[in-house]
């Protein structure tokens, strides 16, 4: 590199998904409603989750940390890309590009753990009923959760720690919509080859180990449900784990065709419609799902709908009101 005259880049140029102007116009109102759906779902899964108390329990907890994680990993990346619609060209600065990734790979990574604890929470709730509540401590649940943020940060680390000792110069196109890791890398220059090593390694243990841990649940939680003798209890059982199963099944599907098949077999353009969906449509159908097809869910939201007074009795949302009182 010291041989070479180019420009150390301090800024980067996304291109985003379109050059065209009407397409642009369409793609910003889409994601515009999108993003404003997944703010307003998620939100109000984790204030229904802690304002009701029929849903203080272990699998509860863990989806208000799911639906907290999808919040983060979508306003991380649908503002910049509302922004490229709005814009000729969407700049974005070295540091503000490696936060963006340390803050996505963090958020996506946590996805991953939380998605596990939730299915080791089904298989402890359908495979030891007698002894969940034993098993499934606050201080249990609060290891887990620590471990899915832990784990999110480390892995991010691995990614930004391999190209802060790398060098930018020359070009300075990101043909992406966000500041990904592979993007970057083919951007930058060192002799160093670990860092074609160590983040697809890391990434690959957190994909490999969440996934042996939801397929061995699952394996003995199947084994439980055909256990039971009447299709009544078994429907019952098997219909808990329903929304979890449809959320691990669209996000695990997604990550991998995005990190797991390989490059040759689809084009940039197939890879951000692919990111599109993991990183923007799936933070906005979580809560959909579980609100959808959980019947706890629904039947707390519809015992709040009915308060004709709930607003004004809740110190959550009336702080005058409960002074008054």
């Amino acid at each position: 590199m010291s041989g070479n005259n180019c420009t150390a880049v301090t800024e980067f140029i996304l291109l985003g998904l379109t050059d065209d102007p009407t397409l642009r116009i369409i793609l910003f109102l889409i994601f515009l409603g999108v993003y404003t759906v997944t703010l307003v779902g998620n939100l109000t899964l984790i204030i229904l989750i802690r304002i009701s108390s029929q849903l203080h329990t272990p699998m509860y907890l863990f989806l208000s940390h799911l639906a907290f994680v999808d919040i983060e990993i979508s306003s991380s990346i649908t503002p910049l890309m509302l922004m490229n619609y709005l814009k000729d060209i969407t700049l974005i600065s070295l540091p503000g590009c490696l936060t963006q990734l340390c803050w996505g790979a963090t958020f996506g990574t946590a996805e991953c753990f939380l998605l596990a604890a939730m299915a080791y929470d089904r298989y402890m709730a359908i495979c030891n009923p007698l002894l969940y509540s034993i098993n499934m401590t606050s201080k249990v649940c609060t290891l887990l959760l620590i471990t899915s943020y832990v784990g999110g940060s480390v892995n991010a680390w691995f990614f930004i720690g391999c190209l802060l000792n790398r060098s930018f110069c020359g070009d300075n196109k990101i043909n992406h919509f966000f500041c990904d890791y592979s993007p970057l890398l083919k951007l930058s220059f060192s002799e160093d080859n670990l860092a074609e090593i160590l983040p697809p390694a890391s990434a690959a243990l957190v994909l490999m180990s969440t996934v042996f841990i939801i397929m061995i649940s699952y394996v003995y939680i199947l084994f439980s449900v055909l256990k039971i003798n009447s299709t009544e209890g078994r429907s019952k059982a098997f219909s808990t784990c329903t929304s979890h199963l449809t959320a691990v099944t669209l996000y695990y599907g997604t990550l991998t065709l995005i990190y797991a098949m390989p490059k040759s077999s689809y084009s940039s353009d197939e890879n951000k419609v692919i990111s599109v969906f993991y990183s923007v449509m799936i933070p906005m159908l979580n809560p959909l799902i579980y609100s959808l097809r959980n019947n706890e869910v629904k039947g707390a939201l519809r015992k709040l709908m009915s308060r004709k007074d709930f607003f004004r009795s809740n110190p959550m949302f009336c702080k005058k009101c409960s002074l008054s009182n």
